[in-house]
């Protein structure tokens, strides 16, 4: 009889679920749908196109225990609370979940909260509110679209040029603009210009230069005016004439400005901004950089404290933050920091109608200063809270504040320029560094209008125009975000899908597509312009957040779309021929005849044919190896499966040699050992010995 006076509540996954249940206490079971519970069916297309694109959605294959666990739980339950993750997935995940439990629309089941804490918590407990139809609806719409697309197009791919290939909505529009990139650099000439610069010195009541022993006065002036108009200096000639002109005049100072210069914090993190400062800063992939933040948001064990979540909802486009964290900030601010640090700042968004139901990312306990906490942090969490902490702090500072100095120096017709600051005052940047002040700490000497200059030395380079930069994860989820390409949940996916289907390879961070990218590309630009083409794909954007924002008609919306694409595909289908890819030869030698082995594609994924066939079958898995040697027998270890699916890590000599590990082994042993280590994420190490009866990590 007392399991009966239980509220249940339904969230997402179990780290969650195990926070969560610690705040609620014992008139409470929380328990976990581990994600999805209904969705379309995979063998097939599973949108009835002839009934308005009603989806046909079936229950998971595999999730069964779950359904029926959660039918059990809810049978008695006094209340039953749905608090999946607060946006568009979220409320679809929950909408799946009534469905199944059979609780009505109008059944105020749905908690939502922005943070994991305990009073975050039983503050949502008591406002439930029934599902938000227009949320659902907006994750169907997109759902409806992405499927009609990569169900329709992708096989005819695999029909015209192999198995395994995709399309997509928003990761086609995504590639090609990687494409397009590289063409602008594959076209790109250099074009040669010279770089004249002067080291001067003001000139002392002696007509010398002011402390030219020590060189403290000076400073570096670029060439910028001829006559009135800036200068493009394109050659050598050019260059050395001008030097001759400017030997022959003297340097004086035409104006000379000083004024304090302001560099204001930026806002708190969206998720698009953290993916981005994470890439630059920590070198992070944008799939560990939410893998990580999905943990600091769901619940770290906190020594002396339990377990909490550690920062806000990490899914938001917004950079409002609540008044209460406001406060908080406040507080903190004033009680370790002298009260000129305190700043006022005001942040808008970028897009003036987004929902505005998530605050932007920050620490849900600002008192919890990074370095309190390190030990309990892996030292991937420990690095990213640091960069939410230290943002959202920064945000709420004063601004830094500059000594800054801009003089224009003439010599005849020329006008060189010579500009510098010094740090002033430190205000944010004492707590965050956003980096690219190249001109802090190259400050000129002191000078008036009128001053004579000593010239000590006049320099010349020559220099070539640079190609546009190939893309970085940091890069390209800027550029989707500033052509309204996807969104910021998707940016992680997309940047996956590319990279599986061996559209794109990665030299360092670099995002260079392949000769299969370039011909899907062209492909899809040629038959499907609407679904490559950004305008097009951004005003999609737009039409699917009205649903949202407007109560727009999803049905309408994806049938306007699917009229065009249904006539696109007619044409494709009769038009593209097959297309017959150049195999990628490899440094590998077919141990029967000889010759070079190249990588094919088949069902299972790649394999190495040796290039004789028909004349020689040979063929043999493609191994990965990963840079590091068996310690049994000095063979490369390379990366397997088993037969599962399961990754592990094998000795290239096996059979001979049997040496596997289940964590990726670095190249490095054991200090105490001798052992391999492993990568292994572990609370309090990323690195641990491979040997068992070993206890070493790091």
């Amino acid at each position: 009889m007392s399991n009966i006076t239980k509220s249940l509540v339904i969230v997402e996954s179990p780290s969650k679920a195990k926070t969560i249940g610690k705040f609620l206490g014992s008139k409470y079971k929380v328990i976990a749908s581990v994600g999805h519970v209904r969705d379309l069916p995979k063998s097939k297309l599973g949108v009835d196109i002839s009934n308005n694109f009603e989806p046909e959605y079936i229950s998971i294959r595999g999730k069964g225990d779950v359904i029926k666990s959660m039918r059990k739980e809810a049978k008695s339950a006094a209340q039953i609370y749905l608090a999946t993750d607060p946006d568009r997935e979220g409320e679809a995940i929950s909408w799946h979940i009534a469905y199944l439990l059979g609780i009505s629309d109008e059944d105020p089941c749905r908690i939502v909260f922005n943070e994991i804490t305990k009073d975050a918590i039983k503050n949502a407990v008591k406002q439930p509110r029934p599902i938000d139809k227009k949320l659902v609806d907006a994750q169907q719409a997109r759902r409806v679209l992405d499927r009609l697309v990569g169900y329709q197009i992708s096989p005819l791919l695999w029909r015209k040029i192999r198995r395994g290939l995709s399309a997509g909505r928003v990761q086609s529009a995504a590639l090609k603009i990687i494409c397009d990139r590289e063409k602008e650099i594959s076209k790109f000439i250099p074009k040669e210009y010279w770089t004249i610069s002067a080291v001067l010195s003001p000139e002392d009541k002696g007509g010398k230069a002011k402390n030219s022993l020590t060189g403290r006065n000076q400073f570096t002036a670029k060439l910028t005016e001829y006559k009135g108009k800036k200068i493009t200096v394109e050659n050598g000639e050019t260059a050395k004439k001008i030097l001759s002109e400017l030997r022959a005049d003297g340097f004086r100072v035409k104006s000379a400005e000083k004024k304090e210069r302001f560099r204001r914090p930026f806002a708190p993190f969206t998720t698009s901004s953290l993916q981005q400062d994470a890439s630059v800063k920590l070198s992070f992939y944008t799939k560990k950089v939410m893998y990580v933040a999905q943990q600091l948001y769901e619940g770290v064990e906190i020594k002396g404290k339990g377990t909490i979540g550690l920062v806000t909802y990490i899914r938001t486009d917004s950079v409002r933050i609540s008044g209460e964290a406001e406060e908080a900030a406040k507080t903190y601010i004033t009680a370790n920091f002298p009260k000129e640090y305190l700043g006022n700042n005001k942040y808008t968004n970028r897009k003036k109608d987004i929902q505005d139901a998530h605050e932007a990312i920050r620490p849900t306990y600002v008192e919890l200063h990074p370095d309190t906490i390190k030990e309990s942090l892996t030292k991937e969490q420990y690095a990213l809270y640091r960069l939410i902490w230290s943002r959202f702090v920064a945000s709420r500072m004063s601004a830094a504040v500059y000594d800054s100095v801009s003089v224009d120096i003439e010599n005849g017709d020329y006008i060189f320029h010579a500009t510098g600051s010094r740090l002033k005052f430190d205000g944010y940047l004492s707590v965050y560094d956003p980096g690219g002040d190249n001109d802090a700490g190259k400050m000129p000497p002191l000078m008036e209008a009128g001053d004579r200059l000593i010239l000590i030395d006049l320099l010349s380079a020559q220099n070539f125009t640079q190609p546009p930069s190939r893309f970085t994860e940091a890069s390209l989820v800027k550029e989707l975000e500033e052509k309204n390409i996807g969104r910021p949940s998707t940016y992680v996916p997309i940047i996956a899908t590319i990279t599986e289907r061996k559209y794109i390879n990665r030299l360092r961070k670099q995002l260079l597509p392949t000769e299969l990218g370039f011909l899907v590309t062209e492909l899809m630009e040629k038959y499907f312009g609407e679904i490559v083409d950004t305008g097009f794909t951004s005003d999609m954007e737009d039409r699917l957040d009205d649903i949202e924002v407007k109560n727009a008609d999803w049905k309408k919306i994806v049938d306007d779309f699917y009229g065009i694409l249904k006539d696109e595909l007619k044409v494709a289908d009769e038009e593209i021929e097959k297309v017959q890819l150049s195999d990628e030869i490899t440094d590998e030698i077919c141990e029967k005849c000889g010759k070079n082995m190249a990588v094919k594609h088949g069902r299972f994924g790649e394999f190495l044919a040796c290039i004789g066939y028909p004349e020689c079958k040979n063929t043999r898995p493609l191994i990965n190896k990963i840079d590091v040697k068996c310690p049994r027998c000095g063979n490369d270890i390379v990366m397997r499966k088993s037969k599962k699916g399961r990754i592990f890590y094998g000795c290239g000599g096996y059979p001979e040699c049997n040496q596997i590990y289940w964590n990726k082994p670095v190249n490095r042993a054991c200090p105490q050992c001798g052992a391999l280590m492993v990568e292994k994420q572990t609370k309090n190490a990323q690195y641990v010995c491979s040997n068992g009866e070993c206890a070493y990590k790091e």
